[in-house]
């Protein structure tokens, strides 16, 4: 059996007043490397291992662009070829996707599928919420 992992923005969220208090960047806006309903397909065979490659290469279905998204350099839309994803995104989720793609259970008693995880990134002023799927591929 292969194991894939579906990776999906399925919402972001933006908290104005905590970045006017701390953020250096006032009027930061929402994530730019992420857009709501982005898709992402997470292999790991004997020919291709995305896990190791921080999900660069991942994305398979852009969402729509936000505007009054703060671009700046090193900031990308995230799972492009050669682009990984966000750190914070990435240290927040990665451990749900190795889990997939070794056929785990995600999150076993705490959803109501435990191939299934709902997680969302560190930024605490524009957290990006993010579905995570464990696929079944059949021999």
């Amino acid at each position: 059996m292969e194991y894939r992992c579906k990776v999906t923005v399925i919402d972001k969220k933006h908290f104005p007043e905590l970045q006017k208090q701390y953020c250096a960047v006032p009027d930061s806006g929402r994530c730019p490397c992420f857009n709501k309903g982005d898709e992402f397909i997470f292999y790991r065979n004997g020919e291709r291992d995305d896990y190791w490659h921080m999900g660069a290469g991942t994305l398979t279905e852009s969402g729509t662009p936000e505007e009054r998204c703060l671009i700046s350099p090193g900031t990308k839309h995230c799972g492009e070829p050669g682009v990984p994803f966000c750190s914070e995104a990435w240290d927040a989720i990665s451990r749900y996707i190795y889990t997939a793609l070794q056929g785990g259970s995600i999150m076993h008693g705490w959803t109501k599928d435990d191939r299934v995880m709902i997680a969302c990134c560190n930024d605490g002023t524009r957290p990006v919420i993010f579905k995570i799927e464990r696929l079944d591929i059949g021999d």
